[in-house]
């Protein structure tokens, strides 16, 4: 008979190697996310529990954003880009926290913005991206948005160009578990070029890059992709 596929126990101890390198590695990152905050609470800048019907501080650019319930709702109604529901006021070294639910959604980005940078596409300076199995934390000015590389890739000729330019570079990915129809409990604390995540007071992302010490962040915005995302109890602070 033909190679190790056909003998059971060839695949078992294949597939048992497998999960011991994937469980070292999940190991391995988990050990790299500093087990203290980076950044203490300074100025509230931001507290909002969304009871009321009205939008109030959060600008819908890109629809859907809308109050429900005393929660803040993200849908996408556009094939070629995710709802985005923005908060404008400059910072640069902050505390966030919120609450999310899935509801039918894909993902969504966290993400800061200056938009009188013109150094990135829209200005995009870094993000923590939320999907059902991972947690991804981005520097947006020195990686897949800075101007060059986010047109190289979208030409397929120099893609492979583009993704070589982007190895090593400011962005990093732990492997999550997030349900649908579940709340949980967000920390981003962005001080000087470090950003780290906690969900639900468990440390889940950390990253140090050039770009995430931009000086100014104009804005904070969500983007929802897929059928729903809920927020609630976000608030962002100054650090100290």
């Amino acid at each position: 008979m033909g190679g190790n596929i056909s003998h059971p126990r060839a695949f078992q101890r294949s597939s048992m190697k497998l999960l011991a390198f994937l469980c070292l590695t999940a190991l391995a990152s988990a050990a790299e996310i500093p087990a203290e905050p980076i950044a203490q609470k300074g100025e509230l800048i931001l507290d909002d529990n969304f009871e009321r019907k009205d939008l109030g501080a959060w600008k819908s650019l890109i629809p859907a954003f809308a109050i429900e319930g005393g929660e803040l709702k993200g849908v996408q109604t556009r094939d070629d880009h995710g709802a985005v529901g923005r908060f404008y006021k400059p910072m640069k070294d902050v505390v966030v926290e919120f609450k999310f639910q899935l509801v039918g959604s894909t993902g969504f980005n966290a993400v800061f913005d200056d938009q009188k940078f013109k150094g990135s596409h829209a200005g995009h300076i870094c993000r923590v991206a939320f999907s059902p199995t991972q947690i991804r934390l981005g520097d947006d000015k020195e990686g897949v948005m800075r101007n060059d590389i986010y047109e190289m890739r979208k030409d397929p000729a120099h893609k492979k160009e583009a993704d070589k330019l982007l190895e090593g570079r400011g962005s990093a990915t732990t492997i999550a578990k997030l349900e649908q129809q579940k709340w949980y409990q967000v920390v981003i604390e962005l001080k000087g070029d470090e950003l780290r995540v906690t969900l639900d007071g468990k440390p889940a992302g950390f990253l140090k890059s050039p770009g995430v010490a931009h000086e100014t962040k104009s804005s904070f915005h969500f983007t929802v992709n897929g059928k729903g995302v809920l927020f609630d109890d976000v608030r962002i602070w100054q650090a100290r």
